[in-house]
């Protein structure tokens, strides 16, 4: 049976992989620690179709190790233990586990022995934030490497190499005349790039040259669907963002329900309500914070099903709140110059002054108390002198921000006078 493109493309050594040359490059620290032959136990943190299964085959083959492969979704207690006890009595080997997130307490614990004392090398993929999902004890026995999206760049020389060595492909003077429609299909995953490469080639007729109408008509049963393995799954999550967003609470629940059902884990979901709190609602309604974080500390507690109603009744009370991304807006402003700005000193009267060198210095000199005069408030000047009167913060127009917006405008006149 024929291997699809996909499988007949994986990479065989480091210098066949396209993109991570921040870990994989000469003199990185990946390459050099194979070079060294030190390979320790390690996560790797990244989107989908990057690449990191690959690696991990590459890492142990390297090694000279037995590589063993298993899927967080399908795996148990059981299985480890049965697996650990084989390394025990035939020796080391790498276990790579995708999808390590989803393993619970009780499976990430039954690893840490044999981890740490070597019979184990760990190999975890994930799609999420290891130190949100991966316990602490097990997270300090592994190194992240964190694996990059793949441009544009890297994903047409994917394409063009598959066109070019392939032992199919090659052979069949195929001419990409646009690469667009690729692309949107793959949605930046190399590996459903080379499906959906391959399924366009063998839809070809007579004529050889793919473009973004071609590439389109044929994925025509290119759909929406959830897939919790990570096709849809930002898609998904950007719906339900964006409709509580939109202070729409019925298609949030149908966007939730969509990830429930698909599997999805709750805790991810609470997270991300717990961001869109701060970063969609902020102070205009400083007590969708409160639930947001009281909904993720529930929901990490009850677990599923029964959490799907706390998860609702979160959803629900965000999409119906008032909006601002006042704070959010600010803080990105405020980034962007302090990394323009990082030779700029800190103004002399807000400096500590610990010693006396420092008070003879001027450190800490005409410094006023704001709780010794009135109202708490005195007007003096927090940020260095060049950008003075620079506004990060402007209050949102909704009534708690507009209660913000008059005390600052109150107490600082023209400064705040927005």
């Amino acid at each position: 049976m024929q291997q699809p493109l996909a499988e007949r493309m994986r990479p065989k050594s480091l210098d066949q992989i396209i993109g991570q040359q921040h870990i994989l490059g000469k003199d990185k620290p990946l390459r050099n620690l194979l070079e060294k032959q030190k390979l320790h136990s390690l996560i790797f943190w990244g989107p989908p179709g990057v690449g990191k299964t690959t690696l991990a085959r590459i890492l142990a083959e390297q090694a000279h190790l037995p590589f063993e492969q298993v899927s967080a979704i399908a795996s148990g207690v059981k299985e480890l233990r049965s697996i650990i006890e084989e390394a025990k009595t035939f020796g080391t080997k790498v276990l790579f586990i995708d999808e390590i997130h989803r393993f619970n307490k009780a499976q990430q614990d039954a690893l840490l022995g044999a981890v740490e004392n070597g019979t184990l090398l760990l190999i975890g993929a994930t799609t999420e934030n290891p130190s949100f999902e991966v316990n602490a004890a097990l997270l300090s026995r592994c190194q992240v490497y964190v694996l990059q999206a793949l441009d544009t760049d890297s994903l047409k020389l994917i394409v063009d190499t598959a066109l070019e060595k392939d032992e199919i492909l090659s052979n069949e003077k195929i001419n990409i005349k646009e690469y667009d429609a690729l692309f949107y299909f793959s949605g930046g995953d190399a590996r459903k790039l080379l499906n959906v490469l391959e399924m366009v080639c063998e839809n070809l007729k007579e004529e050889k040259n793919i473009t973004n109408v071609l590439v389109e008509e044929i994925i025509q049963t290119y759909i929406a669907r959830y897939d919790k393995s990570g096709e849809q799954h930002y898609d998904i999550i950007s719906a339900f963002i964006k409709s509580m967003r939109g202070s729409d609470p019925n298609a949030a629940l149908y966007w939730l329900a969509r990830m429930l059902n698909a599997g999805e884990d709750p805790v991810f979901i609470a997270r991300r309500m717990l961001i869109f709190s701060s970063e969609d609602i902020g102070n205009a309604n400083p007590n969708a914070l409160l639930l947001a974080n009281t909904t993720f500390d529930a929901v990490t507690k009850i677990g599923y099903p029964e959490c799907r109603i706390i998860l609702a009744q979160c959803v629900t009370y965000l999409a119906s709140s008032a909006k601002s991304n006042a704070s959010y807006k600010g803080i990105e402003e405020a980034i962007a110059l302090a990394h323009k700005t990082s030779q700029l000193s800190v103004p002399l009267h807000l400096r500590n002054a610990p010693t006396k060198l420092m008070k003879n210095l001027n450190y800490g000199k005409d410094y006023l108390y704001a709780h010794q005069y009135e109202n708490n408030f005195v007007d003096l000047e927090y940020l260095p002198e060049e950008i003075s009167g620079t506004t990060f913060y402007n209050p949102g127009n909704n009534a708690r921000e507009n209660e913000l917006r008059k005390f600052l405008k109150e107490r600082w006149k023209q400064k705040y006078g927005y």
